[in-house]
């Protein structure tokens, strides 16, 4: 068992590389009473198309597989696994992303043996043909749902304007006429190709002692079989630089309208430092445009265009990344001009130099104190891990930042002739009449 310890932070990992190619990862908090594991495969709802295990071509799977069995892993033949993790004491949850599949709990008590439910459980597929029929009419539901919310339309209208071919335009859940093309076959195919231990990273935070834990783990694995790793091979999709589509306005039964603008990466292939420093630097640069102490911000608030709901976020993953910045508005194309002017500004009279190093710090503070969240850690640390990147880098990376970095971002990443796309909803009435 490798020991990495980090001074900055006073944290001390445990990393192991099993003998069936599972990474595990274990940090230790001292003080905490609870314990966070989460179990993390690379696949996700961009995954759509691979050659499997044991294969020689290219498959094309229906949209959603990645969230479906991320939804029937947790039933086995003796019933509901959530039960299991209940009658432990813990509490569980998954999720899939674009990217992930993640299976994970968090307990005070009894940690060990709900880290063998959460190993043996993800490790043990069981789907029958009766039970994957059951399930679609579940996700069925849990697709119409989101159809209703206009917050969920706006973001993947907005990613549908952003992009032309890339799976990310696609509800990570499907659609409900590809729900009802999933088979029993795709769900094992998926499984096999995606869920090898080798493709796989385990990740525990908080109240765990790194020596038994391993020691678990190690006995854990080394009871099952698994078959030789296999790198799983990916076709990315031929996605032009430009956007799909400028604007797109939609009408939905609402009070109040929303704006989202979205500005797509040109370079989505950087990994590792070299995605970590883009992905700081493009949350600075838009801290500094629309942070709630920015005159940016404070302009927006003052003719009435924003309300509390307004945010920003940027997300790069492997093959794609995009800004997203929005808000309910009364005024859908005014907040446009008015995010598009905030940036020509910007672009044209430079960032400030006092306001960077302010929001630098800011940032550092907060990265601190998110440091004592087990989920926070354990959910950051996979996907950066997945990305070649590293957690505690963050600080470093984070204090080696110049200003000419930003204004190298601002400039190429807020590309408002060919990276920039508007999604807005409108109420209906106002559309009507």
């Amino acid at each position: 068992m490798e020991t990495m310890h980090f001074e900055q932070l006073q944290e001390t990992l445990y990393k192991e590389k099993l003998d069936n190619g599972l990474e595990v990862f274990l940090l230790p908090k001292e003080g905490f009473q609870k314990a966070f594991a989460v179990f993390t495969t690379k696949y996700g709802s961009v995954d759509d198309r691979f050659i499997p295990i044991g294969g020689t071509e290219p498959v094309q799977l229906p949209d959603g597989v990645a969230h479906f069995l991320e939804h029937k892993m947790f039933e086995d033949e003796d019933g509901d696994v959530f039960q299991e993790f209940s009658r432990q004491g813990a509490s569980a949850n998954a999720f899939t992303s674009f990217t992930r599949t993640a299976y994970l709990f968090s307990s005070t008590s009894g940690v060990s043996n709900s880290l063998e439910t959460l190993l043996n459980f993800v490790q043990k597929p069981y789907f029958t043909d009766a039970t994957v029929e059951k399930e679609k009419g579940i996700i069925e539901q849990e697709i119409n749902m989101y159809q209703d919310n206009p917050d969920w339309q706006n973001f993947f209208g907005l990613l549908k304007a952003m992009y032309h071919r890339h799976p990310v335009r696609t509800d990570i859940a499907g659609t409900v006429s590809s729900i009802y093309d999933i088979s029993k076959e795709d769900l094992y195919m998926a499984y096999e190709t995606f869920y090898h231990p080798a493709s796989m990273v385990l990740f525990i935070v908080g109240a765990v002692e790194p020596e038994s834990t391993m020691k678990q783990i190690r006995e854990n694995q080394q009871a099952k079989t698994f078959p030789d790793p296999e790198e799983p091979v990916r076709f990315q999709a031929d996605e032009p630089e430009e956007v799909f589509e400028k604007s797109v306005t939609m009408a939905m039964p609402v009070q109040v309208g929303r704006c989202l603008i979205g500005f797509k990466e040109k370079n989505p292939f950087r990994r590792g430092r070299d995605l970590l420093k883009r992905e700081l630097s493009a949350q600075l640069v838009l801290e500094m445009m629309f942070g709630q102490s920015s005159d940016g911000y404070a302009s927006l608030f003052s003719r009435g265009l924003i309300d509390e709901t307004f945010s920003f976020d940027y997300t790069a993953e492997e093959g794609f990344g995009f800004s997203v910045i929005g808000s309910d508005t009364t005024s859908p194309q005014e907040l446009d001009d008015a995010v598009s002017g905030i940036i020509q500004s910007a672009q044209r009279e430079g960032l400030s130099e006092a306001a960077f190093e302010r929001l630098k710090k800011k940032k550092i503070g907060f990265f601190l104190r998110a440091m004592n969240s087990p989920e926070f850690i354990a959910n950051q640390f996979t996907r950066y891990h997945m990305n070649e990147m590293q957690l505690f880098d963050v600080i470093p990376v984070l204090e080696s930042l110049t200003l000419h970095d930003l204004d190298e971002v601002l400039q190429e990443h807020f590309d408002l002739s060919r990276q920039k796309s508007v999604h807005m909803i409108y109420p209906e009435e106002s559309v009507t009449s």
